[in-house]
């Protein structure tokens, strides 16, 4: 019996290929609309910037003064914010998250591993104002007389560690930005992981290796693709977070030279001066970070892609 003929024997009717098509397109028409509503948010926020762009062009990127009465405005402090902060939220977060998920999934018993992936998770609900509220009050003092003493007095002699810990700063806004995107790694490294074949652990095992071997020669490279996209994700979030990265970064306009400094990320900008902006090139400014914050996030995440394909190997797949 042929592969139609079984189809209309089993659903009682002639086999049609019209339901898989209108699925396909269906699928496809609503893929489509997602990448037409990001190139549409692109192309309104290029058009309601070019004021600002056309008056300053490139010096709008490379400059350091954002000075709304004198009307001149410079994104650099604001670029270096976002990039400075979202590193050493994934400096810290990154090992921590994957090791985490490696514990949860490979150690722990599941009398452990439940309950704490359920904390772990349960992170991810707590709302970002909170996180900014418990930042100011405790986590920055806390920093100020403990970690940012340290490093200052260990590693004041390099520049970036010379500045005066106060607990609030760039490196203040690293470690909310840290506790805020553990969640994302640590659940997606741990689901990656968990589904890794069970053949490619007792196959090492078998072998003769041990459990941190069969961690890192078998289960590790077989999920890395997934750990990388883990990674990527986090990345995304520490880049766009807003209220609590507000709360604790200082919001000073200028070039941060120490990671003690207080700085300014292009979100919290926009948050914290976009009621107060005058029409013209005030909101001309602003909306061009809101699209300079637009291209940063997609080209890191583009390149973070291209860099998961090249770890993955050519047998991934890259439709």
């Amino acid at each position: 019996m042929t592969a139609p003929s079984t189809s209309a024997a089993r659903f009682g009717r002639s086999a049609s290929r019209v339901p898989d098509l209108v699925f396909r397109l269906g699928t496809g028409g609503f893929a489509w609309v997602v990448v037409g509503i990001v190139v549409l948010v692109g192309i309104l926020l290029a058009a309601s910037s070019t004021q600002v762009f056309e008056k300053f062009g490139l010096s709008f990127l490379t400059g350091s003064t954002w000075d709304p009465v004198a009307a001149v405005y410079g994104a650099l402090p604001f670029i270096v914010g976002t990039l400075l902060s979202s590193f050493i939220a994934i400096l810290l977060a990154a090992p921590i998250g994957i090791l985490t998920a490696i514990f949860l999934a490979e150690l722990a018993p599941r009398r452990v591993a439940v309950p704490l992936t359920f904390a772990v998770e349960l992170l991810a609900a707590i709302p970002s104002v909170v996180y900014g509220l418990w930042g100011v009050f405790i986590l920055g003092p806390f920093l100020a007389s403990t970690v940012d003493a340290w490093l200052h007095g260990a590693l004041g002699w390099i520049p970036i560690f010379a500045g005066t810990p106060d607990g609030v700063g760039l490196f203040s806004a690293g470690v909310i930005l840290t506790l805020m995107i553990l969640p994302t790694i640590v659940a997606i490294s741990r689901d990656v992981i968990t589904a890794v074949p069970d053949s490619q652990r007792e196959a090492m095992l078998a072998l003769g290796a041990t459990r941190w071997e069969m961690i890192t020669k078998s289960v590790l490279p077989y999920a890395r693709s997934g750990v990388y996209g883990a990674v990527i994700l986090g990345l995304g979030r520490a880049l766009g977070e807003t209220m609590a990265v507000t709360m604790v970064i200082g919001n000073r306009t200028a070039l941060p030279k120490t990671i003690f400094d207080s700085s300014q990320t292009i979100a919290s900008q926009i948050a914290t001066t976009f009621s107060e902006a005058g029409a013209g090139l005030p909101t001309s400014a602003l909306i061009g970070l809101g699209l300079v914050l637009l291209v940063t996030t997609m080209s890191l995440n583009i390149v973070a892609r291209l860099l998961v394909w090249r770890v993955a190997g050519p047998g991934t797949d890259r439709r």
